[in-house]
């Protein structure tokens, strides 16, 4: 087997492989590259060394055994004998499911929430969306402060683990979508800077220095990030990639390196057959992002929309501080702008930024389902304080409004797992740092984050207390048991309406019209013979349907037809979903 790294500062590589050493060679062909042969089958364990420094894991590594500091492990991915022949399943139509492993179950393992994924396909969704697999200390931790871009952590399974799961939700009909993170590296376990300019000091980043996209060397980094991607979509049969805060990637160069991975998804999706495809999380409020490449746009397939959330957890919570404070000020004309046209922020000054944000995205070039909506998501709940989900405070009324406006309107829908029920658990920031003194600087850095937010220190969840994580896991008993047993059923009866009624899966924004009350709190939107009809308010509202032709398709509460004077009457914090022949 040929072993190969890039360490282009280096004088001298060495490979270290099962107790025995062998010298690497410069590979003529490759400036910065070294090779070097030697026996070696699947879990062969192995790892360089740079100038007779310390023997650090392969940047490229296929499996971590001993998690982020320990050796390399080769994976023959040929050995893993596939079940489920699987044409793909591609982003028009779809409804996506954040799912966060190591809480998903209390096991905490890719085994265990693959015997779970009978619930989501119950449940209508189309695909999973798992939060980060890359290696990180410890066993428990959200994922984005992983190492070694090309490996699944260890404590969920790692590598075959992560194919049984994948098997699993395509025999179900599920598609995969990977959360992956370009922009950072967590702060223990990453080796790169040791064997090549990984990062540059010519940007920085919330977490430093930005990753080396632009400056000398950048051609084998980006080369590392798009290798990287394409493998979890070769090796692993996923349908798509989540690409962590795309904004934070810095990059000047004339062909931005999110166009190069687009395009290079892109052909391996004709490669292979396969519809595959990539959704950035941005908060840039771009639509160029989203546009086609033959647009003059980046060609990215999706993003989620952040402004969808902020419009609705203000409308529904009446929050306003921070980032919500635009929201809350315009009521529910912001609620109507974002779902008639993709952006709150469009160019309007953002008060929390302290200048005009966002750009205009044309309604009849755009499609809807280009913008991911939602309620509640891994950052929405678990950056609160004490990581409280909607259910902690909304009534079952309003939960059900939400879950309306998300699951009927125009956009991609997306949830967070345990939603579907009203979830009773939070889900609160947890870390497993094996480092005590960044463990302390976490713990820290959190108490003092919220502490300006007034919070008491010993209110906010330590979180490398291990009760952090196990409080975050979800109650697999509550499914069952009411409220949450009619919540699923109403999210069920919601998913299947949109699956079934073509116009609930309309793309054309420009098609979306609007309706609301600021004073009684009704809101209501029509999309094609289907009407949306919620009153948000804690007294019975009367909404002018316009219409006395209309059949109900789903009700949260007992609602009568509307009379002949085309009047709806709706219960307080109740909603209902018509359709007009």
């Amino acid at each position: 087997m040929q072993f190969e790294v890039w360490a282009p500062q280096a004088d001298r590589m060495t490979l270290h492989r099962e107790g025995a050493t062998h010298a690497m060679e410069r590979d003529p062909e490759r400036p910065g590259w070294w090779t070097a042969d030697a026996e070696a089958t699947d879990g062969t364990r192995y790892g360089f060394a740079v100038d007779d420094g310390p023997v650090r894991p392969d940047p490229r590594s296929r499996r971590q055994p001993d998690g982020p500091d320990g050796l390399s492990a080769v994976v023959d991915h040929g050995r893993y004998a596939w079940r489920v022949p699987w044409a793909g399943r591609g982003l028009p139509g779809a409804v996506l499911y954040e799912l966060h492993v190591g809480t998903y179950t209390p096991e905490g393992t890719l085994d265990a929430a693959a015997e779970r994924l009978g619930h989501l396909a119950e449940l209508g969704v189309t695909h999973v969306e798992l939060m980060p697999l890359c290696p990180f200390p410890g066993t428990h931790g959200w994922g984005y402060e992983g190492v070694s871009l090309w490996a699944v952590h260890e404590p969920y399974g790692g590598p075959e683990a992560l194919k049984r799961f994948v098997d699993a939700a395509h025999a179900l009909g599920l598609g995969v979508v990977l959360d992956v993170v370009h922009n950072h590296l967590g702060p223990s376990g990453n080796y790169l800077p040791v064997f090549g300019p990984y990062f540059t000091e010519r940007h920085h980043t919330p977490w430093g220095a930005a990753v080396n996209l632009d400056a000398p060397g950048s051609d084998e980094v980006r080369a590392y990030l798009l290798g990287s991607a394409l493998a979890w979509l070769r090796d692993y049969r996923l349908d798509g990639l989540r690409l962590d805060a795309v904004h934070a990637l810095r990059d000047t160069r004339a062909c931005h390196f999110l166009e190069e991975l687009s395009t290079a998804v892109d052909a391996f999706g004709a490669e292979v057959g396969r519809p595959l495809f990539l959704i950035a999380e941005s908060d840039l409020n771009d639509p160029r992002l989203v546009t086609p490449r033959a647009e003059g746009g980046i060609g990215l397939h999706a993003q989620w929309n952040d402004d969808i959330h902020h419009t609705l957890h203000t409308t529904l919570t009446g929050e306003s501080q921070g980032y919500y404070a635009d929201f809350a000020r315009a009521g529910l004309a912001g609620l109507a702008k974002t779902l008639t046209g993709g952006y709150f922020h469009d160019g309007t000054y953002s008060s929390f930024r302290g200048r005009s944000h966002g750009r205009p995205l044309d309604r009849t070039r755009v499609s809807a389902h280009r913008l991911l909506g939602y309620t509640q998501t891994h950052d929405q709940v678990g950056n609160r304080a004490q990581g409280d989900r909607l259910s902690a405070t909304l009534s079952p009324g309003l939960l059900a409004c939400a879950a309306a406006l998300t699951l009927t309107g125009p956009f991609t829908p997306m949830l967070f797992m345990g939603e579907e029920w009203a979830a009773g658990t939070p889900w609160q920031f947890f870390t497993d740092h094996t480092d005590p003194e960044l463990a302390e600087a976490v713990r820290r850095g959190r108490r003092r984050e919220f502490a300006e937010h007034g919070w008491a220190e010993e209110d906010v969840p330590d979180p490398q207390d291990p009760a952090t994580r196990d409080r975050s896991c979800l109650d697999w008993s509550e499914p069952s048991v009411e409220p949450h047993a009619r919540m699923l059923a109403w999210y069920r009866d919601l998913i299947a309406l949109r699956r079934t009624h073509a116009d609930l899966s309309d793309p054309d924004l420009s098609d979306v019209k609007v309706a609301y009350d600021e004073e009684t709190r009704w809101f209501g939107f029509r999309r094609g013979d289907v009407r949306v009809a919620l009153n948000l308010g804690k007294e019975p509202a009367a909404i002018p349907l316009g219409t006395a032709q209309a059949r109900i398709l789903a009700a949260w509460d007992p609602v009568d037809p509307p009379g002949p004077d085309g009047l709806l009457t709706l219960p307080a914090e109740s909603c209902v979903v018509l359709t007009v022949p």
